[in-house]
């Protein structure tokens, strides 16, 4: 909810919302995250078919973030390459190596694991963690910058797909002129399609047609 104390200083805006969000999410049982996982994958299985051709960018969860991995593993049997991303350095794009289950791993940034010298991948697609997201499309992180300022370094931009649970949604993140729209949302309430009237929710039968081509 738009808190107007805060409508003048997003940045402060933006980190306490970011901490009740993580620790509302730290606390969600594991037979609801599990539940709601589920859901999501299943909506991107069905939703987003094509990705079995594509070089998908996805993420090792966080702080209990909704955990990509098992979604995208039926996709890489059956042509796609998975890819992690590697913090280079903080103020650079990120870079993502090619992954699979079994592959080398290291201690990245913030020890999240990343593949250990796996080859560099270009992604057709990302799938996007968010800390929240709002009903625009505009997504919630953590504070760095590096999906947007990734996002922006790509002469042809992956397309974005941002995951989270319904929890994490907001009103607004008072989205900054560097601040790039998901062109999806995807919740274990279903898959939301950002439009110039905001995010709208979208069939998993018309988003796959949508998608069949890209």
């Amino acid at each position: 909810m738009i808190i107007d104390e805060f409508m003048n200083d997003w940045q402060k805006w933006r980190r306490q919302a970011r901490e009740r969000i993580v620790t509302v999410r730290m606390a969600v049982p594991d037979a609801l995250h599990q539940q709601w996982g589920a859901a999501i994958a299943a909506l991107l299985q069905q939703g987003f078919p094509n990705l079995h051709r594509m070089k998908i960018g996805l993420y090792w969860p966080f702080r209990n973030e909704y955990d990509p991995r098992e979604a995208v593993l039926p996709f890489s049997k059956t042509g796609a390459i998975l890819a992690m991303p590697e913090v280079i350095d903080k103020h650079k794009p990120l870079c993502f190596r090619e992954w699979w289950p079994g592959a080398p791993m290291r201690k990245g940034a913030y020890t999240i694991p990343v593949p250990d010298d796996t080859p560099y991948i270009e992604p057709d697609v990302l799938i996007v963690p968010m800390v929240g997201f709002d009903m625009k499309g505009y997504r919630l992180g953590y504070g760095s910058g590096y999906y947007d300022r990734t996002l922006a370094s790509y002469a042809h931009r992956p397309h974005t797909i941002g995951v989270a649970f319904e929890l994490q949604r907001l009103e607004t993140v008072y989205p900054q002129p560097h601040d790039i729209v998901m062109q999806y949302v995807v919740t274990e309430a279903g898959i939301f399609q950002s439009s110039d009237s905001g995010l709208v929710p979208i069939s998993i039968e018309q988003c796959a047609v949508d998608n069949a081509s890209v």
